[in-house]
């Protein structure tokens, strides 16, 4: 595992969530995607938010930059990036804030790229509404980005649409246009799914580069438990719109203390398996987002539950500095995972660069 050097508790907040809620309306029922989510992200730090699709990750990254149609979503809590109560911002300072301040990493860059633009066109037009450059100024940093990001050809490259690039390069382009006008605050929602495993590498090896040079503050989601080993300072575990389980890398990996965040590492392969053995898997499913239960919403799936689970919501326990659960069997969570040494934990791509 990476030795990242922990973030000073006295910098300032870069993004702070506090009992944020996500409501959407549907026709006869209301799906609540998030539930009272509490996060900070200091700045120059990586935030990773794991956990099963469906249990509120992209919802919660999608939420900070208020993407949700206003019609069909309810949003209530406390949203502040970079100081700004971006519950309580116009349309017009959203349009200021989204790429200037906070810009985001798609998942699917050939969605989330204009089709009928090059990838230069689109990068120009974004660094010419923020910072106002002339063309020929503008089109010279979409080309600096583009070698920043290690886009081979870069001239060749700012003439093409999205669909001429393959995966990897339309991912490095999104990175690029992410970058564009300098924004503070960075999030990735899964930017390296689409990708095959060689591409995966790249990606993450070019965004952990990029976050030291540049001192972003970033949140990192992802469903795979080892890429976020690889890029955060801190990893907080979701599941049925809250967070279960939050500390650092080091302290979740190796003293996991949440029944989900054990069986999230559990059915993860691993160096000590033996050719043919299976890897073990979550019983049940999550729950139904517009019934939830009153109690913990993995009590229907946890081998540990008790009465008292299901009756009421768990409150949150530090079971160290800095390491929270919200379970009240953090005593003996632990027992569930069968102990593997911590180098096999130890990221085997990413060592090489030095993480701030």
């Amino acid at each position: 595992m990476a030795d990242h050097n922990p973030i000073e508790a006295s910098l300032p907040l870069a993004v702070e969530l506090q009992d944020l809620r996500v409501e959407f309306i549907a026709p006869g029922k209301r799906i609540e995607a998030v539930n009272g989510v509490d996060l900070r992200l200091r700045q120059g730090e990586v935030v990773a938010l794991i956990g099963e699709s469906g249990s509120g990750k992209s919802v919660t990254l999608r939420t900070v930059m208020r993407l949700h149609p206003e019609r069909s979503s309810r949003i209530t809590g406390k949203l502040v990036v970079n100081g700004r109560d971006v519950l309580g911002l116009s349309q017009r300072a959203l349009a200021d804030l989204r790429g200037k301040e906070v810009a985001m990493i798609f998942q699917e860059p050939l969605l989330a790229l204009d089709p009928v633009y090059t990838v230069g066109a689109q990068i120009i037009e974004a660094v010419r509404r923020h910072d106002g450059l002339s063309r020929s100024e503008a089109r010279a940093r979409a080309l600096a980005l583009f070698e920043k990001v290690r886009i081979p050809s870069p001239e060749r490259r700012l003439a093409a649409y999205p669909h001429e690039m393959s995966g990897g390069m339309r991912q490095r382009a999104m990175i690029a246009l992410a970058l564009a006008c300098n924004p503070k605050v960075l999030l990735a929602d899964e930017p390296t799914t689409a990708l095959d495993a060689t591409v995966q590498i790249q990606i993450l090896l070019l965004l952990r580069e990029l976050q030291r040079d540049l001192g972003l503050s970033v949140i990192f989601v992802t469903h795979d438990i080892g890429a976020a080993v690889e890029v955060a300072d801190r990893i907080a575990v979701m599941y049925a719109g809250r967070i279960v389980e939050e500390g650092t890398a080091r302290d979740l990996i190796l003293s996991p203390r949440h029944p989900y965040t054990i069986a999230l590492l559990k059915s993860r392969a691993h160096g000590a398996m033996t050719r043919g053995s299976r890897l073990e898997t979550i019983g049940g499913a999550p729950p139904d987002l517009s019934k939830l239960p009153p109690g913990c919403a993995f009590a229907a799936r946890c081998p540990l539950a008790l009465d008292a689970c299901r009756a009421s919501q768990p409150l949150a326990v530090e079971v160290s500095p800095g390491h929270h659960a919200r379970c009240i069997r953090t005593d003996v969570s632990p027992d569930l995972l069968h102990r593997r040494p911590a180098d096999e934990f130890t990221p085997t791509y990413a060592a090489t660069v030095p993480h701030p």
